[in-house]
């Protein structure tokens, strides 16, 4: 981005992204980490697929919302993450990888979180549904989305087109030149 407003808009979208992030994390952690009282409790379910199994055992609709409950917990975070980056000129490649390592990555807080809680099990499948909610947001709405804000940049000046950021060198050498050389000089004696 060019020097101006445009930094403007990205200190924005940084600072709605943070503050969206902190909100949604602080309403999971509510939500998952808060002490229910329960007559009984399952084992916690350590073996991968078995959950689902369980849920799709359930019926359509009992499986459908248990599964759908797990996708959608952390699937914000799809959005939030690369929000509260603020960078518009990112290799989408990289975005997703990021966004969904960050996204099992606090699955997983979550989930050990849970061990010391009364009345939440550990479950895999839920880091794993969770994990995989991030993902479908990310790549279902940030593509997309990044592609709106960078041609908006564009019309308002403050992002160089696509076709111009391709042709125009690096800004590191044009702006420094050459590398300065130093001639040899011999060792006295």
């Amino acid at each position: 981005m060019r020097q101006g407003s445009g930094g403007q808009a990205v200190i924005r979208f940084r600072a709605v992204g943070v503050s969206l992030l902190l909100a949604h994390l602080l309403l999971v952690g509510w939500l998952t980490l808060r002490p229910l009282d329960v007559p009984w409790m399952t084992a916690a379910n350590l073996q991968p697929f078995a959950g689902i199994k369980a849920d799709l055992s359930l019926g359509p609709v009992a499986a459908a919302r248990r599964i759908g409950k797990e996708l959608l917990l952390l699937a914000p975070l799809g959005v939030l993450l690369p929000l509260a980056g603020g960078r518009l000129l990112v290799s989408p490649w990289a975005s997703l990888t990021r966004t969904v390592a960050a996204g099992a990555l606090i699955s997983l807080v979550i989930e050990l979180g849970q061990t010391g809680v009364p009345g939440q099990v550990v479950d895999v499948d839920s880091l794993l549904l969770n994990t995989v909610g991030v993902a479908l947001a990310h790549v279902l709405i940030v593509p997309a989305w990044r592609a709106r804000l960078r041609r908006r940049e564009e019309e308002r000046g403050r992002l160089l087109p696509r076709a111009a950021r391709a042709a125009q060198p690096s800004s590191l050498s044009a702006s420094q030149g050459s590398t300065p050389t130093i001639s040899r000089v011999g060792i006295a004696p």
